[in-house]
């Protein structure tokens, strides 16, 4: 009995003194020196050093980094070049394509409304899309025109499987199933960006007649469910899901370089996605999407799980709402008990025995990822997105970090793991 006691003396010590300090609610982000939030000068330039390092060797031609603890920014930076081909700096204030990190917004959009009483988690999605009901799991594929049959669900997707990647849905031209990537295309499923002339109330019926990787909450697959809860947003709210996001996320916290499609006036600050080619650094282009969908085409689709673009500094607003429990600025968006829901682990044993569990659109770091190290204490969340952006942020720390580049096809890049690595390591208080 005193041996239990004694433990649950240390682990309430241990836990005491990763407590932040109460977090700064009735103020923004702001500038500070290292020193003030506890960091290292000198430690943070290493970081310097490296992202230098990696744009001599060709890892990538430059980058964004910011780093806040306990509401103070003490490291905002531009390296490189945004365009080598014209010659541009990098400016801190650029805007990058976030891409998947668009999908804790919605999650956060989506938690608001269920905050309001709307749908419970665990509820169907058929209740809100019926075309959902029709939905099954793959059972044949036919190689030569890409049509399927499939088995009927014996349990219906939910809101909680689309929040956290286990309702089985695939993601088309990322699918790791070539059968997945086939079937999508047949049937023209918008995944992700779109120039095109289509809405959410027309992708996301067509979507739910696509098959199923296994049935919901048997798996992990990572899916295109957080466009489908756009739509649901847009069903719920009675608003287009830009103008949800917008008028009850964006402007509330002052994030005002966040959008699905950019205004003419910020336009010349969005990076072009580059990548390394004839020894050279050049302008990305593909036949699958338009590269410049966020400031051209018809700019109706607001895809949930990646359609966004934004700034270090706009999206370090963001994460520091879900550091303060919900809260920024004087703005509550959130419950803390809706934060804490958030970061918990949704997927049970799905990823047993890894460094990170998975909640409701974060990865969150476990015991294990704190034994692995450089991911962080416990309950740090991340992600990150297709053109080579990254987020974590540290609740007991107080700590934030992101790293945003635009490229592709940059196998040889380091500088995501380091910049990580090497801030949690500036930390000297």
């Amino acid at each position: 009995m005193k041996s239990a006691k004694f433990l649950a003396f240390l682990l309430f010590l241990a836990l005491a003194c990763r407590q932040q300090p109460e977090p700064e609610t009735t103020t923004a982000l702001h500038p500070a020196p290292p020193e003030a939030a506890g960091l290292s000068p000198e430690r943070l330039a290493r970081i310097d050093q490296m992202l230098e390092g990696a744009i001599a060797e060709n890892q990538i031609p430059g980058a964004v980094a910011l780093i806040a603890r306990h509401g103070k920014i003490v490291y905002h930076k531009a390296f490189g070049q945004s365009d080598a081909g014209a010659g541009t700096a990098f400016n801190p204030d650029a805007i990058f394509r976030i891409a998947s990190q668009t999908k804790a917004i919605t999650s956060t959009a989506v938690m608001m409304l269920w905050e309001e009483g709307h749908f419970r988690l665990d509820d169907p999605i058929s209740d809100y899309i019926p075309e959902f009901a029709r939905t099954g799991v793959m059972e044949n594929f036919n190689e030569a025109d890409s049509s399927f049959t499939v088995t009927p669900l014996e349990k219906p997707i939910t809101i909680r499987h689309l929040l956290s990647h286990t309702s089985g849905i695939g993601y088309g031209i990322i699918d790791g199933d070539p059968r997945f990537r086939k079937a999508f295309a047949k049937a023209g499923i918008i995944d992700a960006f779109t120039a095109q002339p289509i809405r959410l109330e027309d992708n996301i019926p067509e979507l739910a007649l696509m098959p199923l990787h296994h049935p919901p909450g048997e798996g992990w697959t990572y899916s295109e469910g957080l466009d489908v809860l756009g739509r649901l947003v847009e069903i719920v709210s009675g608003q287009p899901f830009d103008a949800f996001l917008k008028t009850r996320i964006f402007d509330p916290l002052g994030m005002s370089d966040t959008w699905f499609y950019l205004p003419d006036s910020l336009a010349g600050r969005l990076v072009p996605v580059q990548h390394y080619t004839e020894g050279k650094w050049q302008r990305f282009q593909t036949d699958v999407f338009d590269i410049d969908y966020p400031i051209s085409g018809a700019r109706t689709y607001f895809a949930g799980g990646a359609g966004l673009s934004s700034t270090a500094r706009d999206y370090a607003i963001f994460l520091q709402m879900m550091l303060n429990q919900g809260t920024y600025n004087g703005t509550r968006l959130l419950s803390r008990t809706t934060v804490a829901t958030m970061l918990a682990n949704q997927i049970g044993d799905m990823w047993a025995g890894g460094p990170k569990d998975f909640g409701l659109a974060f990865a969150v770091v476990n015991a294990n990822g704190v034994a692995y190290g450089g991911e962080g204490g416990p309950g740090t969340f991340d992600w990150g997105g297709y053109f080579n952006t990254q987020y974590f942020a540290d609740p007991g720390e107080g700590l934030i970090g992101i790293l945003m580049k635009q490229t592709q096809n940059t196998q040889t890049d380091e500088t995501g793991w380091k910049f990580r690595q090497m801030t949690f390591a500036a930390i000297a208080d």
